[in-house]
């Protein structure tokens, strides 16, 4: 690796000994489980399982192992109460039970590990709820295994609220609706579950002779493992079940990294590669391999995408979550790369008042501050809302003399019409300002040796992009098993470029970079509708999960180029002197395009179920799109129009076998297509580049799901890639050919109370395997590596008087990469450490993270080409914060 340590020792020894004075009091102070206890003492005690990190630091004498006895639970009770309801699991008096508690999404998860459902006769059953209360879709009590018992509380838009008491009867749940007000239950049980009383029978939770214990139930923020994605089936399936790789990055994370760009949160993620800013128009990202610039894999908000090559700047300060499905998927999104897509979920409105506020403050003079604030509208919780808002000033660290600006507002409104029909309508803008950034040339065959400060365009360059979308999601449930979903969103989205210094070309034997004077503007529209249909079914023992889709998006995008191509403005890269800019009202018409697109698809998938630990999904879909592109008459191209016509039909199908319920084994095929733009000597479009991709792998969920890792090989083939004309080298024919085959490795969730990490592996070879340019077969594609990894891990103290102290260290490491196509320079590995410290306490919450914690000089990025766009990753960074949740 290359790269000079240029952190102070003061600086070092400063970090060390903050991290050895937590460390310290990590291996003195035992952990206490999540659970505390109120009021008097009960007449029967409930007992937590060890599971204290605390004890991996203590004397290794032998500790007594309680020996745990089955509880049969022999009813189930569902009583309406002023509040909402309790559901009480009735045991024998002075039975003991065990509680361990977490949160997945929306959901509340139990589990008993010393109990079993049972009743006289012996005999196990199931117990469920179906829409019981306002703001809860289910409530259900099941046998997870031959000694355990899960209780699942499932809210509608948020977490639900829970409170346990233990009774004489035996245990309660008491469960609060949403608008708190009591509801009778209509229950949905087997036909051995007990239905639930009458109100008047009914009577809240006891304070006096039952014990209340106050539960500290986390939502998914405080989770890095998350269970559900729709990405992957737009179905709320679990990760498990699903033949695909899909990895999630949590708000935990994105809050205990300090992440501020997309860019670091998808350092967690194996195989996710990232190739530029493309000089600041928009963030471009690979998956296993394939996207680029120019043909970059799409970042979707909500399910909702931009067509344009530049897809801007994402804003994480209003994301629940960040969503990555690797391999084809046009089965539900249509024409994009088959290394995958990128989907950000955003955050909805809650049915409690929430209020939170942050303030970063960092080096090169980062000012963030944030807010994020929802609740209810009305008395009844049937109007929702929530606001998230921020403002970012920053400088570069690079010898710009522009800042870097950014204002984004999203409110979002969510309205229960009835207890079947929703409606929530949001938007999102952003205005975000700053360099723009052309990147180090390359010489020879490595990165130009300069400092990594240095500017080779001007330092004044800047560029202005604009960002909004609003829409609105309607859902109907016709019953419990078939629901109805309508979605629009409108997109605007546009970059323009100040008067910027363009180079073209850099001379190996001297230095001396050839630029020209340019500048750029776009605009994006986009509007896209899609209508989904779901539901579940059997067909005699087999269970299905049924969607029927249509999508449809119109989008028309504008380009505009101006600039003086023949003038040479040269730049020496060891000395620079940069030259005034010239009046931009002189530039005549470089290029300028208008194109309209209309794109439709009609999609099939089921999701059925074999066997209970076997599960088919498969899918088809057809697409067809037309792209109308006009010309004017330009410096380098003539007044005209034409017309493109594509369709095609993109299958997906898999297969997941579960021996064990913590174990999936899973196997699938997809394809994918994407429209090509270029065109043949005869002025024939080529046929849209096609990709097919193999997955094979292994998923766990283990630690009661409190841990879940993905290990995958895949091999994906794209077809139908744009090559040179060997006859007319000005023309395309579409013979080229690129394979990338692998393997990858993300693990992600709790370790032991407190303890959290996330990580990931991947070995990718993705090369040019066919091409009518004998020189570009074999070459790797540029700025991918061999081999990447990373980790993450926090520790917070769960007891004693530093309760809510915790520290954070991780790495970020890339191999050696390839530049150009034709290869012809590589780029260094780099590994980079990071490391933070916080403390929490109540809704207060301090933090202090450094990033590239040893200095190192690294380029994160490599180009395609040799003149621009080699970037320089940022130096030791500091970002301290304060937030605040009341």
């Amino acid at each position: 690796m290359k790269g000079r340590i240029c952190l102070p020792k003061m600086r070092l020894l400063l970090v060390a000994s903050l991290i050895g004075y937590i460390f310290s009091f990590v291996v003195s102070e035992p952990v206490l489980a999540q659970v505390k206890t109120k009021g008097k003492e009960s007449t029967t005690d409930i007992q937590f399982p060890v599971n204290n990190s605390g004890l991996l630091w203590q004397s290794s004498t032998p500790q007594p192992t309680p020996s745990v006895e089955v509880v049969q639970i022999t009813g189930v009770k569902a009583n309406p109460t002023t509040i909402g309801l309790e559901l009480i699991l009735q045991t024998t008096v002075g039975e003991q039970l065990q509680v361990t508690n977490r949160s997945a999404s929306n959901n509340f998860i139990a589990d008993i590990p010393n109990a079993q459902l049972r009743l006289p006769s012996g005999e196990g059953f199931t117990f469920r709820l179906e829409k019981p209360l306002t703001g809860i879709t289910q409530i259900s009590v099941i046998n997870f295994d031959n000694q355990t018992i899960r209780v699942t509380v499932v809210g509608e838009a948020s977490l639900p609220t829970i409170e346990l008491y233990d009774s004489d009867e035996g245990l309660i749940f008491a469960v609060a609706s949403a608008t708190q007000q009591g509801e009778q239950p209509q229950a949905s049980p087997t036909p051995s579950a007990q239905k639930p009383e009458s109100e008047t029978q009914s009577q809240p939770p006891s304070t006096q002779g039952d014990q209340p214990i106050e539960l500290v139930v986390t939502g998914e923020q405080d989770s890095y493992s998350v269970t559900n994605a729709t990405t992957a089936t737009r179905t709320d399936t679990p990760l498990r079940d699903i033949p695909q790789s899909i990895q999630v990055v949590s708000q935990q994370v994105i809050k205990d990294q300090q992440v501020t760009r997309l860019e670091e949160a998808l350092q967690n993620v194996s195989s996710v590669t990232f190739r530029g800013n493309t000089q600041g128009r928009g963030e471009v990202f690979s998956i296993r391999g394939f996207g680029s610039p120019f043909s970059p894999t799409p970042v979707l908000r909500d399910g909702f995408r931009t067509y344009s090559f530049y897809q801007g700047f994402s804003e994480v300060g209003s994301l629940e979550r960040v969503e990555v499905l690797k391999g084809p998927a046009s089965i539900l999104y249509g024409d994009i790369q088959p290394g995958g897509l990128i989907n950000l979920v955003s955050k909805q409105p809650l049915s409690q008042p929430f209020y939170e506020t942050e303030l970063q403050i960092g080096s090169q003079e980062l000012v963030r501050p944030r807010f994020d604030i929802s609740g209810p509208l009305t008395t009844d919780g049937s109007l929702l809302y929530r606001l998230n808002g921020l403002y970012q000033h920053s400088t570069s660290f690079r010898d710009f003399t522009t800042d870097r600006d950014r204002f984004f507002i999203a409110p979002a409104l969510s309205w229960k019409i009835d207890q079947n029909t929703d409606l929530s309508v949001s938007l999102d803008y952003i205005h975000d300002k700053g360099p723009a950034d052309q990147g180090l040339p390359a010489l020879g065959n490595r990165v130009a040796p300069i400092p990594y400060n240095r500017v080779i365009n001007d330092p004044d360059d800047n560029i202005t992009n604009e960002y909004l979308t609003t829409g609105y999601s309607f859902e109907h449930r016709f019953s419990d098993s078939w629901k109805i979903r309508n979605t629009f969103r409108y997109i605007y989205s546009s970059y323009n470029y100040n008067v910027a210094a363009v180079p073209l070309s850099i001379d190996d034997t001297t230095g001396i970079e050839n630029r020209v004077f340019a500048t750029q503007d776009s605009t994006e529209r986009s509007y896209s509708l899609q209508t989904n249909v779901q539901g579940k079914f059997n067909t005699g023992a087999v269970k299905h999960t049924f969607l029927f889709g249509v999508d449809f998006n119109h989008s028309d995008q504008s380009l505009n180029g101006y600039g003086d191509f023949f003038t040479l403005v040269p730049l020496d890269i060891f000395n620079p002197v940069y030259t005034p800019k010239p009046n931009v009202e002189t530039f005549p018409l470089v290029s300028g395009t208008q194109e309209n697109d209309n794109r439709l698809g009609i999609y099939l998938q089921d999701q059925f179920y074999l066997l209970k630990n076997l599960i088919v999904l498969a899918g088809l879909r057809y697409d067809t799109i037309t792209q109308k592109s006009t010309t004017a008459a330009a410096l380098f191209s003539s007044a005209g129009e034409s017309t493109q016509d594509n369709d095609a039909v993109t299958p997906r199908v898999g297969i997941v076998y579960q021996p064990i319920k913590e174990l999936s084994l899973y196997a699938s095929y997809s394809q994918s297509f994407t429209p090509n733009s270029a065109t043949t000597v005869s002025g024939t479009p080529l046929e849209p580049e096609r990709g097919e991709g193999y997955e094979v792998g292994v998923k766990t969920d283990l630690l009661n799901s409190k841990l879940f890792a993905t290990l995958a090989y895949f091999d994906i083939t794209k077809r139908n890639v744009a090559a040179t004309d060997p006859n007319n080298p000005l023309f395309s024919i579409a013979t080229g050919k690129q394979q990338s085959n692998g393997v990858e490795l993300d693990i992600t969730g709790e370790i032991l109370p407190g303890w959290k990490a996330i990580a990931n592996y991947a070995y990718i070879n993705a090369r040019v395997t066919d091409d009518t340019d004998s020189a570009l077969v074999g070459s790797q594609l540029p700025g991918i590596p061999f081999h990447s990894a990373g980790l993450w891990t926090t520790y917070q103290l769960q007891s004693g008087n530093l309760k809510g102290l915790g520290f954070g260290i991780g790495f970020n490491y890339v191999g050696e990469r390839q530049g150009g196509l034709p290869n012809s320079f590589r780029v260094d590995s780099y590994f980079v450490p990071n490391a933070a410290i916080f403390y929490q306490r109540d809704n207060l919450r301090f933090a202090v993270n450094f990033k590239n914690l040893f200095d190192v000089d690294y380029i994160r990025t490599a180009s395609t080409g040799r003149a621009n766009g080699i970037e320089p990753g940022e130096p030791f960074t500091v970002i301290g914060s304060v937030s605040v949740q009341f």
